[in-house]
């Protein structure tokens, strides 16, 4: 990386962080910002393509890692009691027929595919990200609870997820170069040691850690620093005895966010900026990678696939695992569309296109298309709907009160957090 282009990207990163809450304010969010920053890097000349996914390759690896730790770890296990029907249900139902309906819609869509790089397509497009839906998550107006099941799923999924990636790139890999018959027992045993490392690690930290606060040993300044390294540990531990560090890292944020105790959230604040940076050097490079794709070489199937991806494929299933689960019709609604693409997706590809090189072309042309879709449908339709949404409740509580149109989604607001008639 040139100095100019270092110069130009710090710049724009400083001027979003003075800026961002205004522009969010216009339903610009940071993956909506950044896409197109790259994207002008690379209508400008300034980034090679040809190189860029090398060169990429140890961004993308911290990005997951951190991404995948820290989510983890901010999982409110004591809190999702409450509500762990409905955790359970988006979860183990939702996010299996998801993949399931993905992977058969891209394996007859897309005839050139084979079965492995068809999972890839579905497993790499199944996990759901927050960030893309920012003014959803933060926005009062939408129920708290809701709110809440849409950040904790989308935390959750990309860890669940990652492991059948992983499985669909070892066959494609398998496949593809060496057809090798014994892949998928290497595969299995590397996730098992995954597990095993990242959950040991992660438990053995968060206990020194709290351990340590409650002596006075460990200095507030550093905290943030050494969780971050523990993210890190945990995956390059995993790597040194030949498991998978990825399931490693998510397994290890598990396992920290159950041993810290209750200084756990304050303590994961640093790392949750860290890869917040890193994100948005990842966002960049995706704008450069995927906007000369799409304007060179999109594929009207492609493009069918990714509204399908973003609609029926996520919504269905969603609607399915709300069976019985006491949500009314618009929040059903509400909730299976904001399922937006983002971070994950993209690493999953660029992953697979380190990986596999030119066998993943496809697949990454499919899930650039459906991500940068994602990216401008969820980015500026997050606000406007949350208020659709927020007015939908309020027309039920003019019949009996707001507190019952809350009841009636089976989201109640907390105490103080209800804003009463409209």
């Amino acid at each position: 990386m040139t100095a100019q282009i270092i110069a130009i990207v710090s710049t724009v990163i400083f001027l979003w962080g003075v800026l961002s809450a205004r522009l969010q304010r216009a339903d610009l969010t940071a993956p909506i910002v950044f896409v197109g920053v790259g994207g002008l890097l690379a209508a400008a000349g300034l980034v090679d393509a040809q190189s860029a996914p090398e060169a990429l390759k140890p961004l993308v690896e911290l990005a997951l890692v951190w991404v995948l730790f820290s989510d983890a770890a901010g999982v409110p296990l004591g809190e999702m009691r409450r509500d762990a029907g409905r955790y359970l249900r988006l979860l183990a139902v939702g996010l299996p027929l998801t993949v399931v309906a993905g992977w058969v819609l891209a394996y007859w869509l897309f005839p050139d595919l084979s079965i492995w790089l068809a999972l890839l397509v579905a497993a790499a497009l199944a996990p759901t990200d927050a960030a893309l839906g920012l003014p959803v998550v933060t926005n009062p107006a939408v129920p708290a609870r809701m709110r809440e099941l849409i950040t904790v799923e989308s935390g959750v999924n990309d860890g669940i997820v990652t492991p059948v990636v992983l499985f669909a790139l070892a066959g494609a890999t398998a496949v593809h170069e060496d057809g090798s018959e014994s892949w998928l027992g290497e595969a299995l045993v590397e996730l098992g040691v995954g597990v095993a490392v990242g959950a040991g690690i992660g438990l053995v930290g968060g206990w020194l850690l709290q351990r340590a606060r409650a002596r006075g040993w460990a200095a507030e300044d550093f905290v943030g620093v050494a969780v971050l390294a523990l993210a890190l540990a945990a995956y390059a531990g995993a790597l040194a005895v030949h498991g998978n560090g990825f399931v490693a890292a998510f397994s290890g944020g598990l396992a920290f966010g159950a041993a810290a105790g209750r200084r756990g959230p304050a303590e994961l604040v640093f790392l949750e900026q860290a890869g917040a940076f890193v994100s948005v050097l990842v966002w960049l490079a995706f704008g450069a990678l995927a906007i000369p794709i799409v304007v060179d070489g999109v594929d009207p199937v492609m493009v069918l696939y990714a509204v399908l991806s973003l609609t029926l494929v996520r919504m269905v299933p969603v609607a399915l695992a709300c069976v019985g689960a006491g949500l009314d019709r618009d929040s059903v609604l509400f909730l299976g569309w904001f399922g937006p693409r983002g971070l994950a997706s993209l690493v999953f590809a660029l992953l697979a296109l380190e990986q596999l090189g030119d066998a993943a072309d496809e697949v990454v042309a499919i899930v650039a298309v459906t991500v940068l879709l994602s990216v401008i449908a969820h980015g500026f339709s997050a606000a406007p709907l949350s208020t659709r949404y927020e007015r939908a409740l309020s027309r039920r509580g003019l019949d009996g009160g707001p507190g019952r149109a809350r009841a009636e989604t089976g989201l109640p607001v907390p105490d103080g957090d209800d804003p009463g008639p409209p």
